[in-house]
């Protein structure tokens, strides 16, 4: 953690900086105002998004953007009479660490980016906090707020009150972690996810449930070491993993002597490994060695009809956005970060790197698709990014994504969502119609309106992102700048 900047010596922050630095204003279920057009009769459910909710205690700032406690949002839509109607709650996830440190009012145990404030030898081997701040997944009758490092906390799927830290029914064990970027296969509904197990033989533990959340197989990979693994995709037959050339100085990370962040270690004269996993015996068939790369988000992946797979993420070439995005808890960004959204092709028989085709230049992150597409070609890719034509170098390095764009995979066009300077968009959410084919429905966003301190909830239809959103509602209160969400049909 370190020392939140003495507001007299920084003269200016960016529009975005209240909704990060600002403690979460929590709200209960609130009827939502609509600000400008009409709800779709057809969007029924809810959608939930979960991010860093508290990231200063004290005077002092977390020591990076990962480190804030998670809040989640839920908003519902449904009828009230014969309209269409909305609600909102907001609330943070009670974790044991938030609830200690809100009684102390002051930072007691260590995460990504930080060590807890105590002498290094009170520190070994434990006061690790599970942040529960990356992302939420619906299964069965409870949220789970998901965070890399540690077990999910279930939450009521109804008014956000948290129940506790959940073992999904023991299919998890003490020292396992459950990683926030699961995937859902969209015939079956299985759910797929991971954790890193670390130690002098570290394993990458793989998990498959079906829909109910019931285990359905279990394994435990040998890997070469520990590297940060945030994302998985899906590919026809394959779960595919890219490990970057990140090395860990494991026992000063074990020790607490220094913080997981300070102790990732860029490789670039090493490869990015790509694992295949069979996705029905979770078995390790293939290899593959690749350029080196680091990337945080995958869009999705496919198999071509000629074995070969096809995989969009948003390529980093080195891993200065760890240190770009450490420096957004301090509302002061010196490091520039850039991410290309591209298409990388493997050949799992001959275990071969086929290249890549850079898809959109612009920097841009957060790669979604249809849920029905996951896994199978995709059209339509939707992307966080700046604004054209925002292209000085200072002013892109501090900012924050400011607009959503559609990359056609058929014609290479991009389509901007037309989003004014000083609002800041969260992860484009694709939520189908239900009267449709599953591809097409309504992009969902959470804006935060830096001019005026305001935060809404955005609806385009998907297929004119460009035009203005068919219907914008006011929060109660606005909502901290998150990261990942996800959305549940009535």
């Amino acid at each position: 953690m370190v020392a939140s900047p003495d507001r007299e010596q920084v003269t200016t922050y960016p529009q975005w900086w209240p909704a990060v630095q600002r403690p979460a204003i929590e709200f209960a279920p609130t009827p939502l105002r609509l600000i400008a057009g009409a709800l779709p009769e057809g969007l029924q459910g809810t959608l939930y998004r979960n991010g860093p909710g508290r990231m200063e205690r004290s005077g002092q700032s977390t020591g990076h953007w990962f480190d804030g406690d998670g809040a989640v949002l839920a908003v519902r839509f449904g009828r009230s009479g014969d309209r269409p109607q909305a609600t909102a709650t907001y609330r943070m996830v009670q974790t044991a660490g938030y609830q200690a440190e809100e009684a102390a009012d002051r930072w007691l145990f260590a995460n990504y980016g930080q060590l807890a404030p105590k002498p290094w030898w009170e520190r070994v081997g434990r006061d690790l906090k599970n942040a529960a701040n990356t992302s939420v997944l619906a299964l069965g009758d409870r949220l789970l707020a998901l965070w890399e490092g540690g077990w999910p906390h279930a939450m009521d799927l109804d008014d956000l009150s948290t129940i506790g830290l959940d073992s999904l029914g023991g299919a998890l064990q003490p020292g396992e972690t459950f990683a926030a970027h699961y995937k859902i296969d969209p015939q079956t509904g299985e759910v797929y996810n991971f954790g890193i197990l670390p130690g002098p033989q570290p394993k990458l533990m793989l998990w498959r449930f079906d829909r109910t959340g019931k285990l359905q197989r279990k394994r435990a990979l040998k890997i070469p070491s520990v590297s940060l693994i945030h994302d998985c995709v899906l590919a026809g037959r394959y779960w595919v993993f890219c490990a970057p050339p990140i090395a860990l100085d494991l026992l000063p990370a074990l020790l607490n002597v220094q913080c997981f962040s300070d102790a990732l270690r860029w490789q670039a004269d090493r490869p990015t490994q790509i694992w295949l996993i069979d996705r029905d015996s979770l078995e390790r068939v293939a290899t593959i060695e690749a350029p080196a790369w680091f990337q945080w988000h995958f869009g999705n992946g496919w198999e071509n009809p000629d074995g070969t797979l096809s995989i969009t993420l948003a390529r980093y070439w080195d891993f200065a956005t760890n240190q770009h995005l450490k420096e957004v808890a301090r509302g002061q960004i010196t490091t520039p970060a850039q991410a290309q959204f591209v298409e990388i092709h493997l050949d799992p028989q001959g275990q071969r790197f086929l290249g890549d085709r850079l898809l959109f230049d612009r920097h841009c992150d957060f790669p979604t698709v249809a849920a029905s597409e996951v896994g199978q070609p995709s059209r339509y890719s939707y992307l966080s990014t700046h604004r054209p034509g925002f292209d000085d170098p200072e002013q892109f390095k501090q900012e924050q994504f400011g607009t959503i764009a559609r990359h056609d995979a058929q014609t290479g066009q991009i389509t901007y969502a037309a989003i004014p300077e000083g609002c800041y968009p969260s992860e484009p959410l694709l939520v189908p119609d239900p009267a449709g084919d599953g591809r097409s429905g309504w992009i969902l966003s959470v804006i935060y309106d830096g001019r005026s301190d305001q935060g809404e909830v955005w609806i385009w239809p998907s297929d004119r992102l460009e035009a203005d959103p068919i219907a914008r509602l006011a929060l109660p209160h606005p909502v901290n700048l998150g990261f990942h969400g996800t959305w549940v049909p009535a």
